[in-house]
């Protein structure tokens, strides 16, 4: 985002070299707007062989499948966020059991994200779309297709790796 004017003192902003980086800043009082990347979690559940996806409702990625992710929030640990997100968009109730990745990558919607990536075991609930899915079902992991976010590929193929 390129602001206009500071939030700071109102004056206007400019893009100048900062740090080796084209930065937005004011000149009046110092203030330097640095674009970070937004914090996401994403959970891999595993049962019975067959690994835990939906198929997105929401770009980016609509009609695509992956497993349940979303955007932390204020206030939340990363492993609250995951579970928050696993129940709001498969209805199932999870805790992570291990940490398979941390993950920064650009999105089309949201600029640069960064996503950790967790090994859940599901602890009960009906499987259900809600939220920003369509669909949800566990897929024997031979058929997991290739996933829209590279992230959830890495993860996957270390998963398999180490399991």
């Amino acid at each position: 985002m390129v602001f206009k004017y500071c939030p700071f003192c109102k004056s206007e902003m400019t893009v100048k070299k900062v740090e080796d980086r084209d930065r937005n800043i004011c000149e009046a009082c110092g203030y330097i707007h640095y674009e970070n990347p937004l914090p996401s979690v994403g959970i891999i559940a595993i049962k019975d062989g067959k690994c835990l996806l939906i198929k997105r409702g929401k770009e980016p990625g609509k009609g695509h499948w992956a497993p349940p992710s979303g955007f932390v929030e204020l206030g939340e640990t990363l492993e609250e966020a995951a579970a928050r997100e696993l129940k709001e968009e498969t209805g199932l109730i999870g805790h992570a059991l291990e940490l398979l990745g941390a993950y920064c990558e650009p999105n089309d919607v949201y600029g640069y994200v960064i996503t950790i990536i967790y090994l859940f075991e599901i602890d009960s609930g009906e499987a259900t779309a809600g939220d920003d899915a369509e669909e949800v079902k566990f897929v024997p992991l031979e058929e997991i297709p290739d996933m829209f976010f590279e992230c959830f590929n890495k993860a996957m193929k270390k998963y398999k790796e180490k399991h």
